[in-house]
């Protein structure tokens, strides 16, 4: 049996008496009911844009990551296209609502939040774990309190029937769904008609092509982490709801007070290779939003997600350890991608030294994401230099203080 305590714990953020007591024995339980073993990797993440957005969504990924255009599934409200690397990494689903008053749960979720509601449809969606007995997981889960779209409602939502799908985290908006498959089956999405559209087709193929070009093809690799921002009150629950659905175990917590923020990081129990199944890493403030007038302490965490709610802050992507043509490769990629227009939020900041060099990307304008690069050195298996994290969020916040005053001046205007 998986015993999910066995790992060594990094970091210095000081948790409290409930969480360390509530994670042992949710843990525990979860390892003798049999859960752990149930539950594996992730298989797919899914991304929701506004209308008109799908396509050149899809451009902007196959240029910036490893993902090549798979297929497109048609529904009555929505197109889903399907991006893949291979089946050893997860899949990114984009789904497009064809009809801009289109309303929902999901939306709802987007419209009372400032700069959310912008852009009412845009929004990451969750993961899809990979199970192998659909049934027993989530009667198990049910009778651990979590609650579960009906088959009748996952139709109404034009998400694929062979999803298991949960309802929305309170703490981080985000859904999981089990998806059951046998390692060696295909992924396959019980979803609307299926066919490779040729406009998508088209800004696809320019995109790779567009990568060898700038001899990047080879340099970026799968998905690295996952990256969500919830409220501080929220840090510790949002943590053990997710290590409770899913067989990920709790690798530890840092405390970045230069930001008044903390950065906590589970990991698969099965994959030492997050490109297999990446970390998901939650951030949170050290102190809420209504103190900080009191205290005057950087508060980029709170305030993002103050604007745009509980959800994904960015989406990072493994660079291969090496160098071309005199850089880095992290170096090379970004200097050849912001040739084509593209614009990021500072230089890459780390060094060898450190073990590892990152930067973020500006937010995409049609799903609100960052994309954040990372090459680690040689046998460095950690996520961050607190020193990096710190340079980072200040870099974030700084973008979304301009995007929060130009919607406000918008919101003014009208």
């Amino acid at each position: 049996m998986i015993n999910s305590l066995e790992f060594q714990r990094h970091g210095d953020k000081q948790n409290s008496a409930f969480f360390e007591d509530y994670l042992s024995r949710l843990l525990q339980e979860r390892d003798a009911s049999g859960l752990t073993e149930k539950i594996h990797d992730i298989d797919a993440i899914m991304i929701t844009v506004d209308p008109g957005h799908s396509i050149r969504y899809v451009g902007e990924l196959c240029l910036m990551t490893p993902y090549h255009y798979l297929v497109t599934l048609e529904s009555e409200s929505h197109w889903t296209h399907i991006l893949r690397v291979d089946m050893n990494a997860p899949d990114f689903i984009v789904r497009e609502v064809k009809d801009a008053s289109t309303r929902g749960i999901f939306r709802s979720l987007n419209e009372v939040y400032p700069i959310g509601a912008s852009k009412p449809n845009s929004r990451y969606m969750g993961e899809i774990l990979r199970v192998e007995d659909l049934h027993g997981v989530v009667e198990c889960q049910k009778t651990r309190g979590f609650r579960f779209f009906s088959q009748d409602q996952t139709r109404k939502l034009e998400l694929p029937g062979n999803l298991a799908i949960s309802k929305p985290s309170p703490y981080t908006h985000n859904i999981v769904a089990y998806m059951e498959r046998a390692v060696s089956d295909p992924r396959i999405y019980a979803l609307g008609l299926s066919n490779i559209r040729n406009d998508v087709q088209e800004i696809y193929l320019a995109a790779k092509e567009l990568q060898k070009q700038l001899e990047i093809d080879d340099l970026i690799l799968p998905i690295d982490h996952l990256a969500t921002r919830v409220y501080c009150q929220n840090r510790e629950v949002a943590i053990l709801e997710w290590l409770s659905l899913s067989s990920y175990f709790y690798w530890g917590s840092y405390d970045i007070k230069d930001q008044n923020s903390s950065t906590n990081v589970t990991k698969s129990v099965r994959q030492a290779d997050e490109m297999r199944s990446p970390a998901k890493v939650f951030t949170a403030n050290n102190t809420p939003w209504f103190v900080n007038h009191l205290v005057n302490l950087p508060s980029p965490t709170e305030t993002f997600v103050r604007n745009y709610g509980p959800r994904l802050h960015h989406i990072a992507l493994a660079v291969r350890d090496g160098g071309r043509h005199g850089q880095e490769n992290i170096e090379y990629v970004v200097a050849q991608i912001a040739e084509q227009g593209r614009d990021f939020l500072l230089d890459v900041i780390g060094s060898k030294e450190q073990g590892l060099k990152q930067i973020f990307s500006s937010a995409s304008e049609h799903s609100s994401l960052i994309i954040e690069y990372v090459q680690r050195f040689g046998d460095f298996d950690g996520f961050f230099a607190k020193e990096n994290v710190a340079e980072l969020t200040h870099a974030a916040g700084a973008e979304e203080e301009l995007i929060e005053l130009q919607a406000q001046s918008e919101s003014d205007g009208q």
